[in-house]
C-alpha cells in the first residue's frame, strides 16, 4: 500500500515508491533489469547464487542489487525480492509517514 510510480530521471526510467522512497526502478523500453533495495547480506548471497543479480546499477552496491528478469531468476524470486524491497523501505519510514500512508505497521 501507498505506492506510487513516476519518471523523475527520464521517460524511460520507471520508479516505485513508498512514502517518497524509492524502492524498485528500471528501464521500460526495454524492460530487461529491475533494481531493487536488498539487505546487504542477503544481497552478496542472492550475486553469489544467481548469475542475474549484480550490484545494484548506479546505486549504492551494498544495499542494491539489479536483476535481469528472464534469466535464472524466477518469477516468484523476483516478486519475492520486490516484496522485500518494498519491507525495507516502508520499515524505515516514520510512523507518522506510515500513516500518512493509511497503512498500518507489520
Amino acid at each position: 500500500m501507498g505506492v506510487t510510480e513516476g519518471f523523475p530521471f527520464n521517460e524511460t526510467t520507471l520508479v516505485f515508491k513508498v512514502g517518497e522512497k524509492m524502492f524498485a526502478l528500471c528501464g521500460i523500453e526495454p524492460f530487461e533489469k529491475v533494481n531493487l533495495k536488498c539487505d546487504p547480506e542477503e544481497a552478496i548471497l542472492l550475486r553469489e547464487k544467481y548469475q542475474a543479480v549484480e550490484p545494484g546499477y548506479h546505486m549504492n552496491k551494498q544495499h542494491w542489487n539489479t536483476v535481469a528478469v528472464n534469466e535464472d531468476v524466477s518469477e516468484k524470486l523476483l516478486l519475492a525480492m520486490t516484496d522485500k524491497s518494498y519491507e525495507l523501505i516502508y520499515n524505515s519510514l516514520s510512523k507518522k509517514i506510515k500513516d500518512g500512508l493509511g497503512t498500518k505497521e507489520g
